[in-house]
């Protein structure tokens, strides 16, 4: 290995006494596949086979807490018979070395009500046309309820932790945002109580692991630090959210973001990076997470040299590349690709989804060489 690239091979403590033994991060791959009951596929098993060997992290994506959350093929993990597809995936990302969360989710009002198991698609705060409802405040209760019973089940089944999806305008987000929530109860009205719903859902899943008596239980949470619009998520909200959850006992932040670089919209001194800016608001307390169109060595090493995160995440790398970390280890990493080659699709081993959307050329995945991109998502 180039010695150059050995910062992102140091490992690193969280204040649990789990240490990560590297700096490289499995993003969320969303790969829109799984069976009926969300169990992995074929296509699944073949796309995650030997994917990450090498990373330190590898954050499991979307698994759903409740069926009312469900917005798409993905797994599932709110009834004990999900417990040997968890299984599945807990032996096949330790199996690769690497300390393994899930990603627990609810699409809230982006939920699809063709796949909620006959359940209504609810929301913070309902619509004008009947696509979804008002949650009432008990549901609510009930709803960061599911969220702890599903860490609990992810527990039972091996993996290592939880990382509360908190971003990309699904259910939680939701709350946040006073674009979404137009409650006027505990959990909405103020920013404070907008808050209301991520801060218990962190408490719930701590005095899950309390009681099996489980400190080493990874708990992480992931956020999408602005949206647009005038009632939209702004930077000075989310350093709001930020100090909150850090008054509770969770071990790392993620934030999500299409650009590392991406400066600040409004909220906070529009000339810093978004990176930058919440990094400063830790200082340092927890280790802090980021990703942004990493695709080389060099992109994931100059993103951690920023000093602004302590681990990067990679996400479209890693669909590019199924051997990234050896590339990197072999000092072949001139041999990391960039761009999607149609004329050997077959070596990404992309699930169905993938490769309709590749072909789409939506930014969500990595761009084409044949097609490029023509769909770039500017939301978040």
């Amino acid at each position: 290995m180039n010695p150059k690239y050995q910062p992102l091979f140091e490992p690193y403590p969280l204040n649990n006494g789990v240490t990560i033994k590297n700096r490289l991060t499995v993003a969320p791959l969303t790969i829109y596949d799984s069976g009926a009951d969300g169990e992995m596929t074929d296509a699944g098993r073949n796309f995650w086979h030997n994917r990450f060997d090498g990373f330190g992290l590898y954050i499991m994506p979307f698994t759903n807490v409740h069926p009312s959350g469900i917005g798409f093929e993905s797994p599932n993990a709110f009834d004990e018979r999900h417990l040997p597809n968890l299984k599945e995936y807990a032996d096949l990302a330790h199996a690769q070395g690497a300390k393994a969360v899930v990603q627990i989710a609810h699409s809230g009002l982006r939920a699809d009500p063709t796949m909620t198991q006959g359940f209504d698609v609810v929301a913070p705060t309902g619509d004008a046309y009947g696509r979804f409802r008002t949650m009432s405040e008990e549901e609510v209760w009930d709803m960061v309820a599911s969220y702890a019973k599903s860490a609990e089940l992810i527990m039972q089944a091996g993996f290592d932790g939880v990382e509360i999806h908190g971003a990309n305008g699904w259910q939680i987000q939701q709350f946040v945002s006073a674009s979404t929530n137009y409650r006027s109860d505990f959990w909405g009205g103020s920013l404070d109580k907008r808050l209301n719903f991520p801060l218990q859902i962190v408490k719930a899943i701590d005095e899950m692991r309390t009681k099996h008596n489980r400190p080493d239980f990874i708990i992480g949470y992931r956020f999408s630090p602005e949206e647009p619009g005038e009632r939209g998520i702004t930077m000075k909200e989310t350093l709001t959210l930020v100090d909150k959850l850090l008054e509770l006992p969770i071990q790392y932040l993620h934030i999500s973001l299409w650009d590392f670089y991406k400066k600040v919209r409004r909220g906070a001194d529009t000339n810093l990076t978004r990176m930058q800016v919440v990094h400063d608001r830790i200082a340092g307390r927890v280790p802090f997470l980021g990703s942004g169109n990493l695709y080389t060595a060099d992109d994931m090493l100059q993103a951690y040299q920023t000093g602004w995160v302590e681990s990067v995440s990679i996400g479209k790398s890693i669909m590019l590349n199924p051997n990234l970390v050896e590339l990197i280890e072999s000092g072949r990493e001139d041999e990391i690709q960039t761009t999607f080659d149609w004329d050997k699709a077959d070596f990404y081993r992309y699930t169905p989804a993938m490769l309709h959307g590749t072909r789409a050329g939506h930014d969500f995945y990595p761009p084409s060489k044949q097609l490029g991109v023509r769909y770039k998502s500017e939301h978040f």
